[in-house]
């Protein structure tokens, strides 16, 4: 980059480079409005192009479950987050080791919905706790728990949860503008936090994305979304690379590629308590 204004020409050190692109430096604002109108394309293209590297770069590695420290599934239904202590634990070492309290801190199990919610509110309240914002909000959705069904409320949460940079909330409220659950539907809005949540490490917004410019006709783009969140455990994506490799949108070495990531995170993912509640809630569906 050079250290001459891109307007102007003056020489400078204590230049400012362009915050889009980083293509260019401006002696300031002035230089840096005159010279919009011939910068404006090479601007947008380069800003797409840094945003893509940061969009499809691989996501950030999973937490590990606090009690066999094992890393956390990708999908969200296989984890419970405990209100008492606000850990995240994995559904087979809550399974294995229930005793009416909390597996992590011993707390004893809220005994009526009143004292749940407490706790609930006592978390958000204390410590601002995001994932409880997100949990309030889905009884506040379904009109659960013995609160009414307040689709304001659920935004307030997750907007708050968001805020908080928690990915779980920037699904939750792509999800909501692009149902239009509570907010006008917007598309744009919807892959704007499906975007935020992925790059946090979200696989279902990554696998959303997926649908979205898979939809839109993109699907070397949706591809891309599809095999970062297959390669992470995700299996509606794996079924989508599956589709798109059968479709000639995919390579034959990407998708063997694919296959064995997807093998490799399950298998990282795997443990003989997850196992058993695995065949536990199959029985209890059939």
């Amino acid at each position: 980059m050079s250290d001459h204004c891109a307007s102007c020409g003056k020489a400078d050190a204590n230049l400012k480079a362009c915050k889009a692109c980083k293509l260019v430096k401006y002696c300031g604002v002035d230089c840096q409005v005159a010279h919009r109108p011939a910068h404006k394309k090479a601007c947008r293209e380069k800003a797409r192009e840094l945003f893509d590297e940061k969009l499809y770069a691989l996501p950030p590695k999973r937490e590990d479950c606090p009690i066999c420290m094992i890393p956390l599934p990708c999908h969200d239904e296989e984890c419970t987050y405990m209100v008492c202590c606000g850990k995240t634990i994995c559904n087979g070492c809550v399974y294995c080791m229930t005793r009416n309290c909390c597996p992590f801190c011993n707390t004893a199990d809220p005994r009526s919905v009143e004292e749940s919610l407490k706790r609930l509110s006592d978390r958000i309240e204390k410590y601002n706790d995001p994932e409880a914002m997100i949990m309030l909000s889905a009884y506040y959705r379904m009109g659960a728990h013995g609160l009414p069904l307040d689709l304001s409320k659920v935004i307030e949460l997750l907007q708050r949860a968001s805020e908080l940079e928690s990915a779980t909330g920037h699904y939750h409220l792509g999800l909501s503008y692009h149902n239009g659950v509570g907010v006008k539907h917007d598309k744009k809005k919807a892959v704007h936090h499906w975007q935020i949540a992925a790059m946090m490490g979200n696989m279902q917004a990554r696998h959303n994305l997926g649908c979205a410019e898979e939809e839109n006709g993109n699907f070397q783009r949706a591809m891309k979304h599809f095999m970062i969140a297959a390669k992470c455990g995700f299996e509606k994506s794996l079924d989508a690379v599956k589709d798109g490799f059968r479709d000639g949108h995919v390579t034959k070495e990407d998708f063997e590629k694919t296959l064995r990531d997807y093998q490799a995170s399950c298998d990282e993912t795997k443990s003989e308590q997850r196992d058993r509640f695995a065949v536990i809630k199959a029985q209890a569906r059939d």
